[in-house]
């Protein structure tokens, strides 16, 4: 069955407007990668101004369950804030919940920089519990960032748009490395010259960085408040008034007023299409339909999370174990912030940014199922190649290393890490498109605990055999990811309702029998 608002925003032009809301929805990905990555640049600061022992050879650290929980707890925020918005992003549509997000988002970024008390405890308390509501906001923009784009693109370039969104997190990354590095550049000019932890082991660490490292967490409202008005002036959209809550005559009406397209409101059509897909989450038949797709999502986006948040939050340990940057006792605690910046930055800017706007460019000609297969694969034979080397790359060709780490980088992002964010908005019905986008998120926000919590726990004391066998871990872990996206289907050019089966003709894993739809009496011949 095809209706006249589905047909006019699958066929309109691409528009003025449709940037308009990869800008919108996309600055708030700036800020969640942002608040997310940040964090790794200022952890080693931490331990410095809060768990300095002066009997010890070396500087301050954090112990490793408070490095991890500082490291994760916006990954649990982020994880539960998935499922209740995602939830609630189906139940009350998807333009009533958005801007809570973002106010829940500028108000913890700027409490996260604030202490209740001054010892390492009140601190580190009142970091964790700001950045877990931190991330329950940031939670909440991964499915309805990813449902609004993909309901309001055209079917010829809604992979690109959808990619466009997510790739502003590679954005962000870039600024959470740009960020600490000049913010640490300029506290550093101000405080003269201080000596290393291995010259002074009192004075090493500036008392103004303090005040750096609350500033750089504090920095990250700014963004989403800049785009709150914008946000809040955004319409619902078509699909969620006309399909959801049955009123063609107010999608209609909408779409009219961003978009230059002319639409029809069948209401009559309408009721008829609407009763057709009036199956639940829980029902037989959307396991029927879609539980295969749904396994898919969830366990490959799980099994790159694990990967890509152990890259990106065990680069701090990383980068020093290899000899790229000097031991943290020769550095005084800012000059420490500052290299480890440095070094995420370059990383970031050369290998992470440009594998998201490859995809961005090359979604709709390759394919999202393909893109996520060479993703997986490549990520796979670097990182066993710098596992099995590791003793080579360290000692003879630290250059080798850094291409080898860089390209890890370039494939999950010209790869699964935007593949697993752009599909689970195009696979799914309407009805329960966001909730099923949140479950894929939040399976994946697990296995980004997985990173946090596991992986990273080997690359704290910079062990050699350690790391070596982290990075064995990981390359296991991509080949799955391999291996589990042959649960998904491509869905490059087709329309939204005919991916999911929506206008009854069906997708692949659709039983080819006749069945009844008990609220509506409708039989149904499936295709």
């Amino acid at each position: 069955m095809s209706l006249a608002v589905l047909d006019a925003l699958d066929s309109a032009r691409t528009q003025w407007y449709h940037f308009t809301a990869i800008v919108i929805a996309g600055m708030g990905f700036f800020t969640d990668a942002y608040d997310l990555f940040c964090i790794s640049t200022i952890s080693k600061l931490l331990g410095r101004l809060y768990y300095f022992d002066p009997s010890k050879d070396k500087p301050g650290k954090l112990p490793t369950n408070v490095n991890n929980f500082v490291i994760g707890v916006a990954l649990v925020g982020t994880l539960s804030g998935q499922l209740v918005f995602g939830w609630l992003g189906d139940k009350l549509g998807r333009k009533k919940v958005y801007g809570f997000t973002l106010i829940l988002m500028v108000f913890c970024a700027i409490c996260s920089g604030l202490s209740f008390g001054s010892t390492a405890t009140s601190v580190i308390t009142t970091l964790c519990f700001f950045r877990f509501w931190l991330g329950f906001g940031i939670g909440g923009d991964y499915p309805l960032s990813a449902t609004i784009m993909c309901e309001y693109a055209n079917k010829r370039t809604r992979g690109a748009f959808i990619a466009a969104v997510f790739a502003m997190q590679g954005v962000g990354i870039v600024f959470a490395g740009l960020v600490s590095m000049l913010m640490s550049k300029i506290f550093l000019s101000h405080t003269g010259n201080t000596p290393t932890y291995s010259e002074d082991r009192v004075l090493s660490t500036q008392p103004e960085a303090d005040f750096m490292w609350r500033i750089v967490l504090m920095l990250g409202a700014l963004p989403a408040a800049l785009t709150y008005y914008w946000r809040m002036k955004m319409p619902e959209t078509g699909r969620y008034t006309a399909l959801i809550e049955g009123n063609a005559k107010q999608a209609a009406s909408d779409m009219a007023r961003v978009l230059d397209i002319e639409i029809q409101a069948e209401q009559e059509k309408l009721s008829q299409f609407k009763s057709e897909n009036e199956y639940t989450i829980w029902s037989n038949e959307f396991f029927e339909r879609h539980g295969k797709h749904l396994i898919g999502t969830m366990s490959t986006w799980f099994l790159l999370d694990i990967a890509f948040y152990s890259q990106n939050l065990t680069q701090k340990d990383i980068f020093p174990a290899i000899g790229l940057l000097p031991k943290d006792k020769d550095m005084n605690a800012l000059t420490e912030v500052f290299e480890t910046s440095k070094a995420m930055f370059i990383i970031a800017l050369f290998g992470t940014f440009p594998g998201y706007w490859f995809t961005v460019f090359f979604i709709e000609k390759i394919g999202r199922f393909k893109i996520q297969l060479i993703g997986f694969f490549m990520m796979s034979f670097f990182m066993f190649v710098i596992g099995v080397k590791y003793d080579y790359l360290k000692n003879e060709n630290k250059g080798l290393f850094v291409l080898l780490y860089g390209l890890t980088f370039f494939f999950a992002n010209f790869g699964p890490n935007s593949t697993t964010f752009v599909l689970p908005a195009e696979l799914f019905p309407t009805r329960v498109r966001s909730t099923c986008h949140a479950l894929s998120a939040a399976a994946g926000k697990a296995g980004a605990m997985v990173g946090a919590f596991g992986i990273q726990s080997y690359t704290l004391d910079q062990e050699e055999g350690k790391i070596r066998t982290a990075m064995k871990i990981l390359a296991v872990t991509n080949l799955l990811g391999f291996f589990c996206s042959f649960l998904v289907t491509e869905t490059k050019g087709r329309s939204l309702e005919e991916i999911s089966g929506e206008d009854r003709r069906g997708n692949e894993f659709t039983p080819s029998t006749t069945i009844t739809l008990p609220r509506s009496g409708i039989h149904t011949e499936k295709m």
